[in-house]
């Protein structure tokens, strides 16, 4: 099997789980709306995110962040066709399908819903979701192949 084929499962399963996930929470927004806990140090909770990361860049027009996502899974997906490893080619998988799904909400929402809502005390992290957990899990499967790959390569000049 071609590595980009098993980057483009990746990213559909990524792009699934996080729809579905999505769907789940807007359906029970008014039970979310305050918070659900499930354990001490996380609830459900629904929420929708108009900017990016943390809140960032909340002014800007959601059509412009869903532009600019796009642009971004578009690099993505050469990346993926030109990946030589299958961990590479799934990392890139996964970041993909998590930018989709984004993507999508954007549209639908002209923001993302987030509702995993992580805590210390009083302390919360701010809310996410699938999405945000499949890209930065890829990117740090990203950054592990790099490595190896830096590694080898100077292992080999010696």
């Amino acid at each position: 099997m071609k590595n980009y084929v098993l980057g483009f499962y990746a990213s559909i399963a990524a792009l699934a789980a996080d729809l579905a996930s999505k769907a789940f929470v807007v359906a029970n927004a008014d039970t979310l709306a305050t918070g659900i806990p499930v354990f001490p140090g996380f609830n459900l909770i629904f929420h929708r995110n108009y900017g990016v990361t943390f809140g960032f860049f909340q002014s800007v027009p959601w059509w412009v962040l869903a532009l600019v996502a796009t642009a971004v899974v578009l690099y993505l997906v050469v990346s993926l066709i030109r990946a030589t490893q299958p961990a590479e080619a799934g990392a890139y998988g996964m970041v993909i399908g998590g930018a989709l799904g984004n993507i999508v909400d954007r549209l639908r929402f002209g923001g993302v819903t987030d509702f995993l809502d992580f805590y210390l005390g009083t302390a919360h992290w701010p809310a996410f979701n699938l999405a945000d957990v499949f890209v930065v899990c890829g990117v740090g499967v990203l950054l592990i192949v790099a490595g190896r790959e830096k590694v080898a390569s100077s292992e080999a000049s010696e």
